[in-house]
């Protein structure tokens, strides 16, 4: 089994209601903490996962998911479905594209971070907010009235052409 196999299987599959939250709680404050101190280096961090473990003092099984978790923010995505212990690792971000992320899975105790204040402008960070937020938008376009002329160009009202079949 993969470590990404292990790390979901711990995180996903557990029934006890307790100690799933238990899980989930403990994995947010080490997230927390890991994202406190990448976002305030400058410097693009490389290793593996033993390397990223110790630098962030996080176990191995949390820094999987962490893994897990930061890569579709990556200028290049890690091999993370087939990672093991020695494989080379990047976590060259994009500000953006991460905050983006962060607030498509909710998870405000990341984007509120004020690390995030010497990366992006406070203006870029609401623009970014709200393209998230209106991405999932449904809008319906301006419904078509019987009396209406017909939007396929024919000249005659919809009721007469393409209103007759609706």
């Amino acid at each position: 089994m993969t470590l990404l196999e292990q790390w979901r299987n711990y995180a996903y599959n557990e029934k006890d209601k307790g100690t799933y939250d238990r899980i989930w709680n403990a994995y947010f404050a080490l997230e927390k903490n890991f994202y406190e101190s990448l976002l305030s280096s400058k410097d693009v961090v490389t290793g593996t996962i033993p390397e990223f473990c110790e630098k962030y003092g996080v176990d191995r099984q949390n820094m999987v998911g962490i893994l897990d978790g930061i890569n579709d923010s990556l200028k290049t995505p890690n091999p993370i479905e087939t990672m093991d212990e020695t494989t080379p690792l990047s976590l060259d971000y994009d500000p953006e594209k991460l905050y983006y992320n962060m607030v498509a899975a909710k998870a405000e105790w990341l984007y509120t971070l004020p690390q995030w204040d010497s990366l992006l402008t406070e203006e870029r960070r609401k623009e970014l907010y709200r393209q998230q937020k209106n991405s999932g938008t449904i809008r319906k376009g301006k419904k078509i009235g019987r009396n209406d002329p017909c939007p396929c160009g024919s000249g005659k009202k919809y009721k007469f052409c393409h209103g007759r079949n609706a």
